[in-house]
């Protein structure tokens, strides 16, 4: 049932992506063109990676609102590590962006844990932190292109079998967490936890341990995400991604997964992202203002949560019929 409910959502999802591209065409046909499609895809890349870890964290029944201050943080750090050491190797300073997101996630994990603090509570408190050490770092300077080296700009604008490293890193990414959510013991903990906590805690799973592991993945895939962007952009300043952390949880929820827990799916997460993406990227092509994008990603928040509310209403109902037909 709630895997076909999910699908579903998919196909829908799918479709509206569709209708919207074949919309825009009709204003500015290059739009739909191969090589665009595939620069919005490496232009979502980033919300991609980010509604990844995300997805998983709401699966749980938590919500990661420090994931942009996350991304921000760690880019300053290797940006500025570039700086100082030009000549650190890029695989270096990827297990040190890695390293210092992963790190940052585990905070908010243990925090929700060991200190029972409300998920929002924590990650509200962290946003504002790693925000904080940002200007201490930094100084409220930034880092331009000029001050970075060649190799740390050039990595994720490499192209392979025509795509940039930067839109390979996200389809590894939705394939290596496809795998995981489907098939591991980690990945079915996410669901029992977000679904029922009292069955799952009865079953054996560690309820506080798994919300830490879900906020240490969301971490890990921010952190990865700060030295792409930082990179990519070639700049870094304390307030770079502010605000992204609606467009996560917008393309979350808008790609079917439940606020509630329990219910979502990679590849949910992966068409919210892109039907943002398409939105975003779409805007300015058929000349309406880009700050329109803020109204239309909480309308679709709204939207999205009351058609799942709508969904979980009707799962209900049938469960009940059944009771009482078994009855």
């Amino acid at each position: 049932m709630i895997k076909s409910l999910t699908t579903s959502r998919e196909v829908l999802l799918f479709a509206a992506i569709a209708v919207l591209l074949g919309l825009i065409a009709t204003r500015f046909p290059g739009f739909v063109a191969p090589s665009n499609l595939a620069d919005v895809f490496n232009d979502t890349s980033p919300l991609i990676l980010l509604a990844i870890g995300q997805m998983i964290v709401i699966l749980t029944k938590c919500i990661d609102l420090s994931v942009a201050a996350n991304l921000a943080l760690t880019g300053m750090v290797v940006a500025m590590i570039n700086v100082a050491m030009p000549g650190v190797p890029v695989a270096v300073i990827l297990v040190i962006a890695v390293g210092l997101g992963t790190l940052l996630g585990m905070i908010n994990g243990l925090l929700v844990w060991k200190l029972d603090i409300p998920p929002i509570v924590v990650t509200l408190g962290t946003m504002t932190i790693f925000r904080g050490i940002i200007f201490l770092l930094s100084d409220g300077k930034w880092v331009n292109s000029h001050e970075m080296s060649a190799t740390f700009k050039a990595f994720p604008r490499a192209e392979f079998l025509g795509l940039p490293v930067l839109s390979w890193t996200a389809i590894l990414a939705v394939i290596v967490f496809t795998i995981v959510m489907t098939r591991t013991t980690l990945g079915r903990a996410f669901y029992a936890v977000g679904g029922n906590a009292h069955a799952a805690t009865y079953t054996g799973i560690n309820v506080g341990k798994t919300q830490f592991w879900a906020f240490t993945i969301s971490g890990a895939l921010a952190g990865l995400t700060g030295y792409l962007w930082v990179s990519r952009y070639a700049v870094a300043y304390v307030d770079i991604a502010s605000g992204f952390e609606l467009d996560v949880v917008a393309a979350c929820v808008i790609g079917g997964v439940s606020i509630a827990g329990g219910l979502g799916s990679i590849g949910g997460a992966l068409l919210g992202a892109l039907f943002l993406g398409v939105i975003k990227n779409a805007l300015p092509v058929i000349n309406i203002s880009p700050f329109w994008q803020l109204a239309i990603s909480g309308s679709a928040i709204i939207i999205a949560v009351a058609v799942n509310a709508r969904a979980n209403r009707e799962k209900g109902r049938i469960i009940l019929k059944s009771a009482e037909q078994a009855a």
